[in-house]
């Protein structure tokens, strides 16, 4: 039974909460006196200050490798070339001038900078034969996937930097949904060839690809699948765009990333990695593009970035189930400042693939403009992992569809907006005793948050084997639809919050232990 909290009898709810709060004291870090000191100003935990890395002044132009930017040469030879020239002699400055440069997989190696001038696009041929399967991990999970368009692996000192595209021609990868195109945006897509589902309602691009999703969960094959029997599948085996595992030293600046197959930069389990000034972009259709995804990774600086995006923005993870409990590594050490996020399933988000745990995170001076949630902590029951110490301010949002904040303990794979049309679940939920495989969401700090218009101001969807515990909110103003609604949590405090709503109560609980209201 969901019980009202400060009731107002009028047409627009509103209410003020002020006072108490629980204060985070900021401890020194080393170092003071690079480009990225500012960030670290009463930094609520410790974290090393990261630095740029250190690339020979040595350059080449793709040009002196027999490249062509005419866009029909095939440039992945002189890639090649280009790149082994510069990792022989120790490393360098890949100048990619303008043009547009076709090309098959990039891989990257140390102390090497790929750098794109003012008007250079990288446009991927999407000829599958040109995309070897390999192992790797996708959606948290140890699996098989196609080599991705650019890649690093066990390398330091690695940079993609300039002014230039790069575009992953992913619109020949992905599936789409009809209902999530113009007429005729559909009649164009069955106009190149593909099949659709029986309702006519998705588009794939072979038969083998609809029929590896109807074996697959979330996007990955079953793991008893030989690589041969993975292979009739290759289709739906779409990679990530920027792929950089195991990596150190590692700097993203500059350049406009774009039209992904799957996810479009996913740094994974790299130490030292700054992303800044980048453009990150996917048609809002786009099956599973998200924006980046940071997994496992250690000290991370992502600033001055914007997002347009067909799934979740800027998206913190650590693995899934077994395979992300086993690799146990957790996203730890990351700052995110003066970001934007336009359209995206989430502005920033945590999950659901969190095993490994998440800690010590800053996010500040973000706007996220029409996204579905603002802040979206995501898991479910299976995942494991503790996310804790996670500090949140100025956020300004407009538009939101969903929830400006939301905790959700039972992700099921969708959107907000799907899960929101389908309803909040069921009302009586089972209670199971806590292990290993129960994930949590504890010690998360929130202050000065302005969203004009949402679907509800804030939803707490916990565990009740493992509430959301100690969610600190402050100094916030939100217009909404409807208020808050905090289930299966404990120790929440809300102060100096103004929350005005269309309709219902203000504030609504359920199952909640230690509300406070001030």
């Amino acid at each position: 039974m969901k019980t009202a909290l400060n009731a107002v009898a009028c047409a627009t709810a509103a209410f003020t909460i002020s006072s108490l709060f629980a204060s985070c004291s900021g401890i020194s870090q080393q170092n003071s006196s690079n480009e990225f000191s500012y960030l670290y100003e009463n930094l609520p935990f410790e974290m090393e200050i990261v630095s740029r890395p250190a690339i020979p002044d040595r350059t080449v132009k793709i040009l002196d490798f027999g490249g062509n930017g005419n866009g029909i040469f095939d440039n992945t030879q002189a890639f090649k070339d280009a790149i082994a020239t510069l990792s022989k002699k120790g490393g360098g400055h890949l100048v990619v001038t303008p043009g547009i440069w076709k090309t098959g997989p990039i891989e990257l190696c140390s102390n090497m900078d790929l750098h794109l001038d003012r008007d250079a696009v990288i446009l991927f041929d999407s000829s599958r034969e040109l995309y070897p399967i390999i192992g790797t991990s996708f959606e948290g999970l140890d699996t098989y996937r196609c080599e991705s368009p650019i890649h690093a692996e066990n390398c330091e000192n690695v940079a993609i930097t300039g002014e230039g595209v790069i575009d992953g021609n992913g619109q020949d990868w992905r599936p789409l949904k009809k209902s999530k195109v113009t007429g005729s945006q559909w009649k164009e897509k069955l106009a190149k060839g593909g099949v659709t589902d029986e309702k006519a309602s998705c588009w794939y691009p072979s038969r083998e690809y609809m029929d590896a999703e109807k074996m697959a969960d979330m996007n990955v094959l079953p793991k008893d699948m030989s690589l041969e029997e993975v292979e009739k599948y290759k289709d739906f085996l779409r990679p990530v765009m920027v792929s950089l595992r195991n990596c150190t030293n590692v700097l993203l600046e500059g350049c406009t990333f774009q039209n992904s197959p799957a996810w479009n930069i996913h740094p994974l389990m790299c130490t030292n990695l700054i992303v800044k000034d980048v453009i990150v972009r996917n048609p809002a259709y786009a099956q599973n593009g998200d924006g980046i995804d940071i997994e496992s990774c250690t000290n991370t600086v992502l600033t001055g970035s914007t997002f347009d995006v067909g799934d979740d923005g800027i998206c913190i993870k650590s693995g899934k189930d077994e395979d992300g409990r086993v690799r146990g590594i957790p996203t730890k050490g990351l700052i995110v400042d003066d970001c934007t996020v336009y359209h995206g399933h989430g502005g920033f988000v945590v999950g659901s693939e969190m095993s490994g745990g998440v800690e010590d995170v800053k996010v500040s001076n973000c706007r996220f403009l029409g996204t579905d949630v603002g802040l979206r902590f995501k898991s479910k029951r299976g995942r494991g992992g503790v996310v804790k110490n996670i500090h949140i301010s100025d956020m300004y949002m407009t538009d939101i569809v969903t929830e400006t904040l939301l905790f959700d303990l039972f992700y099921g794979g969708k959107s907000a907006v799907e899960a929101l049309e389908d309803g909040n679940g069921e009302a009586v939920v089972e209670t199971i005793e806590a292990d290993e495989t129960t994930p949590a969401f504890r010690d998360i700090y929130i202050d000065n948050v302005v969203c004009n218009g949402a679907g509800r101001a804030m939803y707490f969807n916990g565990l009740p084997e493992m509430p959301v515990r100690n969610i600190n909110i402050r100094n916030c103003v939100i217009t909404s639809k409807k208020g808050v609604e905090i289930c299966r949590s404990e120790d929440v405090t809300l102060e100096n919050v103004v929350v005005t709503a269309e309709e219902g109560e203000p504030v609504v609980s359920s199952e909640v232990r230690n509300l406070v209201i001030k």
